[in-house]
């Protein structure tokens, strides 16, 4: 295993060897993966159907493909720094089995994975194409023993982790304060949760795929003030730790 110094450092220097995972695995050259970066955040947004959206999550689970890879991948090449905080923040919690919900391209996961605190971690993720990515990466990185993957929590069959990290995923659901009590529910009294959110579409529409209504974000914030306590942590950052009341 490795050190949380070195975890760190290795993604600041390359985000995991990313790119060179993300031209093997689609099978493409680096002059074309750079405009494929460079155009992801619109052309992801150009494929969200706006009010004739109904089903969030066959938005996600079929629409999307690896357009949203690009996406992830785009943002976390260009805010390393940013990102290496969240790795810093959850080396300050995880422990044990971890659960990895909405993972994306796997940049925690596969973290929590290299953690020599971490004892397994499930990687959640509705999307076929990203648990597809993030189990190529694993093997690439030789944590594949360490890591597994699944489309709902339920398939993992553990009924409480010691760690649930979910970043830049509430946002999407049509129902966050659902999820927020399926976390509760999967915490027990010494487990953590890493939460962040952004419910805000943009200036100009730029995420018209997060969700902004009013009373869905304050049912949210009425679920997580009544079950969650929040833990102290020091990173300027927008994630924040719970533990359940």
């Amino acid at each position: 295993m490795k050190s949380d110094d070195l975890i760190v450092k290795e993604f600041i220097n390359n985000a995991f060897d990313l790119k060179f995972h993300l031209m093997d695995f689609l099978c493409i050259r680096e002059n074309e993966l750079d405009g494929f970066l460079e155009n992801a955040k619109v052309n992801l947004a150009s494929l969200h159907p706006g009010n004739n959206l109904t089903n969030t999550s066959d938005f996600y689970k079929n629409i999307v493909g690896d357009k949203h890879l690009a996406d992830l991948a785009s943002w976390h090449i260009s805010s390393k720094a940013y990102i290496s905080d969240t790795l810093k923040l959850q080396q300050r919690f995880s422990k044990n089995l971890v659960l990895d919900f909405g993972g994306g391209i796997g940049t925690h996961a596969l973290a929590n994975a290299m953690s020599g605190n971490v004892e397994h971690v499930f990687f959640v993720d509705i999307n076929q194409t990203n648990r597809n990515f993030v189990e190529y990466r694993s093997k690439k990185l030789g944590v594949d023993k360490k890591i597994s993957f699944f489309k709902t929590i339920q398939e993992t069959e553990v009924s409480k982790f010691d760690t649930i990290v979910c970043l830049d995923v509430l946002e999407h659901l049509s129902d966050p304060s659902f999820q927020l009590d399926t976390f509760h529910q999967l915490m027990d009294v010494d487990s953590v949760g890493l939460f962040n959110w952004y419910f805000y579409k943009g200036e100009n529409n730029e995420y018209p795929f997060h969700i902004d209504d009013e009373e869905i974000v304050r049912r949210f914030f009425k679920t997580l003030q009544s079950k969650f306590v929040e833990v102290f942590h020091p990173i300027l950052i927008t994630t924040r730790s719970y533990k359940k009341y």
